[in-house]
């Protein structure tokens, strides 16, 4: 797992740093474009120079987007299953911590053990109504096919992993190069590449590659808008302004995933998020073994 902004380190060629900022590539494009100018016998027109920092501007956003989404599944999806199956683990050890310190009153009658005893029990998760333990098992249509399968003795499908494979991930950024709404010259293609990026998000979240390679097919055969070519340097002024606000944007949103819980944790395990959990699971199963030698010992068992 990487951040955004190492991904983007990563990816970005090196005339499109991602960590230069868009006005620099601005100032970069236009000094270029002035060596060809006293390279040759005329230079290209001020327009020309604002395209080409436009272009490279573009670019550095949309791999700038393509990590940042990455790492926000990548956080939503370890979430998920941090919850799902770790969640469990620490609601025993709760219950155990609760049922050591109420053994452990009993036995000396001490009030300080007594309030310790209530405060523990207190912390204890209380048991969920009939509409959590349902959530997430029922829809208009009826069972979930994981509550199906558990319901049915049939085998649950396993949770999904963190990061979606390589070749998922591989698909998702050469699609979101091709079909980037910023790329859009009028609304009507705007909105199309809206609603066809989208479909790559949600498959893409769920690591579905059979779906990717589909979207792939679909979008190589459909309609290729021409090159968008401004025409006024106002135009182009405006636009850079516009893809330096969404980069701070953006910056934002990546800052407030790594600042996380989730994320902070992500960043312990940068290469595999999946063997983390693992880990953790580990660690809990442990903790708990520990907890019911310690309460059996109290009790006498």
């Amino acid at each position: 797992m990487t951040t955004p902004e190492a991904e983007q380190s990563s990816s970005v060629p090196e005339a499109e740093g991602p960590r230069e900022p868009l006005d620099a590539q601005a100032a970069s494009g236009a000094s270029g474009g002035s060596d060809q100018a006293e390279g040759g016998a005329a230079g290209p027109r001020p327009e020309e120079r604002l395209e080409r920092a436009v272009r490279v501007a573009e670019q550095a956003l949309i791999e700038y987007e393509i990590a940042v989404e990455t790492f926000r599944i990548e956080v939503e999806n370890f979430s998920r299953l941090h919850h799902q199956k770790l969640g469990p683990m620490y609601a025993r050890l709760d219950e155990l911590d609760a049922e050591i310190a109420e053994a452990r009153a009993a036995r000396t009658g001490d009030p300080e053990d007594v309030r310790a005893a209530q405060e523990a029990r207190a912390r204890v998760m209380p048991m969920p109504g009939v509409e959590e333990l349902f959530h997430g098992w029922m829809d208009s249509e009826g069972l979930f096919p994981e509550a199906a399968a558990m319901l049915t003795e049939q085998p649950v499908r396993p949770p999904q992993r963190v990061r979606p494979s390589d070749e998922a991930r591989k698909l998702y950024r050469e699609l979101v190069r091709k079909a980037h709404p910023d790329l859009a010259q009028d609304e009507e293609e705007r909105a199309r590449r809206d609603e066809f990026i989208a479909r790559v998000n949600t498959a893409y979240g769920r690591g579905d590659e059979a779906l990717l390679r589909e979207l792939a097919e679909e979008w190589a055969a459909g309609p290729v808008p021409a090159e968008w070519q401004p025409s006024h340097s106002e135009e182009l002024y405006a636009r850079l302004e516009w893809l330096s606000q969404r980069k701070e944007l953006l910056t934002l949103v990546a800052s407030e995933l790594e600042e996380g819980a989730i994320g902070a944790m992500l960043k312990l395990a940068p290469d595999d998020p999946d063997r983390l959990l693992e880990e953790i699971a580990e660690q809990l199963l442990a903790q708990v073994a520990q907890r019911e030698e310690e309460l059996a010992a109290l009790l006498g068992l």
